[in-house]
């Protein structure tokens, strides 16, 4: 378990760097946590007791830097509404361990399977997530579950995690004009939440099928001699 000295004197997260100032390697390490954090703020736009952190600071000891994963989820903390948000996630502000982090692996490795995975276990996060989209041989999603003070690897795809509420798995999908893996959400029967897009061309499609049946309804009135104007 990983222990910080309770200092009388704790930095802020005013006082401290938001970031830890190295680029992501690649664009998916930007664009896969977002739309994981786009699809929870529409599932869980009324709950107000969670915090997805994308490619932000985790500050767990007030001496030494901050771990920055991909993305990472919180829950029972404060959902933050004011001007500046967040500037970076402070556990001894917070008081709550984020339950799931995840890494996205590029072209070159970052110690997603080594040393970022012990500092996650030495945290004591539920669940560890890796994506890896350029595995071949292997499944490119690993989730692990901390059991017992060690990292266990949950098979299938998606992976239901029961203290969040939420499938998280991998499929063929577009995302802003991208088609290609992504990691989505998924409910308890395995089927997968549409994304922002996704919900604004399925309402569109209501739209127009309720315009056309509309339309539809009021050619058959005036065939029987009615004014549908009248009857509104």
């Amino acid at each position: 378990m990983l222990n910080y000295n309770p200092l009388h004197c704790l930095p802020s997260a005013e006082d401290l760097p938001d970031s830890d100032y190295t680029p992501v390697d690649n664009e998916l390490q930007d664009l896969i946590p977002s739309l994981l954090k786009a699809i929870l703020a529409w599932l869980w736009t009324n709950r107000m007791d969670w915090f997805f952190g994308v490619d932000m600071g985790i500050y767990y000891d007030p001496e030494l830097p901050p771990i920055v994963p991909d993305g990472f989820l919180s829950l029972g903390v404060e959902r933050v509404f004011d001007e500046n948000l967040r500037l970076s996630y402070v556990l001894w502000e917070e008081k709550v361990m984020p339950i799931m982090a995840l890494e996205v692996v590029s072209h070159k490795r970052r110690g997603e399977y080594t040393s970022k995975k012990k500092m996650y276990a030495e945290m004591e996060i539920l669940y560890y997530v890796v994506y890896n989209p350029q595995r071949r041989r292997k499944p490119p999603l690993e989730v692990y579950r901390f059991v017992n003070g060690e990292y266990v690897l949950q098979r299938g795809n998606p992976v239901w995690l029961t203290e969040i509420g939420l499938g998280i798995g991998h499929e063929r999908g577009t995302y802003q004009g991208i088609t290609r893996d992504w990691l989505y959400w998924y409910d308890k029967q395995g089927v997968r939440y549409l994304t922002p897009e996704e919900r604004a061309i399925a309402a569109e499609q209501r739209a127009t099928t309720a315009e056309e049946r509309a339309q539809r309804l009021a050619q058959e009135l005036r065939k029987l001699g009615i004014d549908p104007d009248s009857l509104s």
